[in-house]
């Protein structure tokens, strides 16, 4: 068959560290997939894996991903030739490596296994801190912090491929970007070379679609009723062709939903500007990419486009700032919101005068929410979600020195014989963590080697130069055809005219949403439920409007991009986690709930408009 004619077909078995051990072997299971492609790596999982590393040397990867994935299929991976590429090396994809080998031969079975190392570049740090200019956090602008644990670059596709060309059956990896381990398997099957630029975006975006498991197969869809069978969902897989167009499905006779609506609202997640999203392969441009239904259990997508890449690659780096401590109680009966929020309030007056008398600081961030409230809803919450008759406090802080935290932890189960009639759930004791930030930065690709090692052979690779310059917003737009909408869309052109009356009706009714996290930084797309509406959409979904609806989360500026292919907008909200992840002290710390506020909220539209129930 030719390179033409021919289907790649990737199974996305794994979305994070910790994602269902029925995802692999329901893929192999199917007999539809010719790669299983595991993501593992999210953000904050680097510096666990670090102290995981730092305690026993032989650690530092995802281990999930040998003990529980591999050891269910390897044998049959084997038998089918199904090949396996994964980012479960985390900090050390040699003793990933290792435990696969010791796992292979336990289970009687020859792989060959590859590893792709040199995204860390904590040796490179010391002279970062003399450099000048000097490095500078990517939304912050913040000089780096004295105390990095983790520094690792997000490296490309091309040492995958790589791998693969030598024979590798197995490659494990280190830090890479999510949608990498898909784009390797595609430049391996198709020849792409790295001028191939269009159709690195198309592979690029089949693996950005399959990177977070069963997000693209029903999972967290807005319609979430109309997903069936939850329990048997499942796990996506993409099928590539050539000219970088694919289609997605998922294993025959499984739950979930495959619909351009899901394939949309995973599209949009977790990316900023949908005209140049960064990657190190390649810039990607999605504003025309098109989803469609091609049969049942089929969606068909095409339309990425794609542009030289930058001369840097992002790093991801992680570095200590103090403790953080999050503790819970129940509160039941009459007025529980009120009695929650008053022994919130109680428990950190009484801290903060007890560490006075030590001679500590006092507290420094502190929050108090009450769940089941609405708390994330802020002045748009429902009146009657004041008066539940059974609410959960939940009380979080930072501080400098862990005794201070430990001293909050010890004061809060008190609460259950002091104060509130009703309190009662307190558990065990609330822990004390690190608190770790995270620190973005670019670094020139020359300061970074990628090395590929097969069996313990290093095989040759070859990496284009970089180019002279990043490309600019101009030559970007000189490049597409037809040309991508602004960046800060101003919109599609005005809603239909219309006579009648107006009514009001919440957001859900006319689009799905989808929301997700980087760093500090909120992405939230909107998706118009008939092309029609994105009119309506673009009038009232402005960023001062969206901005003013979030205010109460959102601290920075909010910016609005077009994507005109699947007839949506993707909402970039800056400052809007309280730090994000593990420095954030929110209950919904990676923001998977700014999407339900948002279509919460009040939109005008004509009263003969035939809308979602």
């Amino acid at each position: 068959m030719s390179t033409a004619s021919r289907c790649v077909r990737i199974g996305g078995a794994s979305g994070f560290w910790g994602d269902s051990s029925v995802a692999a072997p329901q893929l192999v299971a199917s007999g539809q997939v010719d790669y299983l492609a595991f993501d593992y790596l999210a953000e904050l999982t680097m510096s666990i894996l670090a102290a995981a590393r730092m305690k026993k040397p032989e650690l530092g990867y995802a281990t999930d991903f040998v003990t529980v994935a591999m050891r269910s299929v390897l044998a049959e991976v084997a038998a089918r030739g199904i090949c396996v590429v994964s980012n479960a090396g985390g900090v050390n994809p040699e003793g990933c490596a290792d435990a696969l080998r010791a796992l292979a031969r336990d289970l009687g079975v020859e792989v060959r296994i590859a590893t792709v190392t040199g995204d860390d570049v904590m040796p490179l740090i010391p002279e970062l801190r003399s450099r000048q200019p000097p490095v500078t956090e990517l939304q912050s602008g913040a000089p780096l912090p004295a105390r990095v644990v983790t520094a690792n670059a997000y490296l490309g596709a091309l040492p995958i491929k790589a791998a693969l060309d030598a024979g590798a059956q197995i490659v494990v990896t280190g830090r890479c970007v999510d949608s990498a381990v898909t784009l390797g398997i595609l430049m391996h099957e198709f020849g792409w070379s790295p001028s191939d630029h269009d159709r690195l975006a198309g592979g690029s975006l089949a693996g950005h679609i399959i990177e977070c498991g069963c997000q693209a197969t029903g999972g967290l869809h807005t319609d979430w009723q109309d997903v069936p069978d939850w329990a048997h969902i499942g796990y996506p897989i993409v099928e590539c062709e050539a000219d970088g167009s694919f289609s997605v499905t998922k294993p025959a006779g499984s739950g979930g939903l495959i619909a351009p609506q899901c394939v949309a609202e995973q599209l949009l997640y977790e990316i900023h500007d949908p005209a140049r999203y960064l990657l190190p392969d390649v810039v990607c441009d999605f504003t025309q990419v098109t989803i469609t239904q091609a049969g049942p259990g089929r969606v068909r997508v095409q339309g990425a486009r794609g542009l030289a890449p930058s001369d840097s690659y992002k790093v991801s780096a992680t570095y200590l700032d103090g403790y953080k401590t999050s503790a819970q109680l129940t509160i039941v009966g009459f007025d529980a919101v009120a009695k929650a929020q008053r022994s919130g309030e109680a428990i950190l007056e009484r801290v903060g005068e007890l560490l006075a008398q030590q001679g500590l600081p006092p507290l420094g961030a502190t929050r108090v929410e009450v769940l089941g409230s609405e708390t994330p809803y802020g002045p748009h919450a429902h009146p009657a979600a004041a008066q539940m008759r059974e609410a959960v406090l939940r009380l979080g802080a930072h501080h400098r020195e862990k005794a201070a935290l430990e001293l909050l932890a010890r004061e809060v189960a008190p609460a259950g014989t002091s104060w509130a009639p009703g309190t009662t759930g307190a558990g065990g004791r609330a822990s004390v963590s690190p608190l770790i930030r995270q620190y973005a930065f670019l670094l020139d690709k020359a300061r970074v080697t990628s090395v590929v090692t097969l069996d313990g052979e290093s095989v040759p690779l070859t990496l284009p130069p970089p180019p002279a310059t990043s490309l600019s917003p101009a030559a970007r737009q000189a490049r597409a055809e037809p040309g991508p909408s602004p960046a800060a869309s101003a919109g599609p052109a005005g809603s239909p005219a219309v006579s009648g009356p107006m009514v009001e009706v919440p957001l859900i009714r006319l689009a799905w949403a989808r929301s997700g996290d980087k760093g500090d930084t909120s992405n939230i797309g909107v998706i118009a439920r008939r092309p029609e509406w994105l009119p309506w959409l673009g009038e009232q979904l402005t960023e001062a409007r969206v901005k003013d609806w979030l205010a109460h989360l959102v601290q920075g500026k909010v910016t609005r991009y077009e994507v005109s292919g699947i007839h949506a907008f993707n909402f970039v909200c800056e400052q809007a986690l309280a730090g994000g992840g593990m420095a954030s002290l929110r209950n919904d710390a990676l923001g998977k709930g700014m999407a339900q506020i948002l279509l919460a909220m009040p939109v005008r539209v004509p009263q003969t408009l035939e809308l979602t129930p």
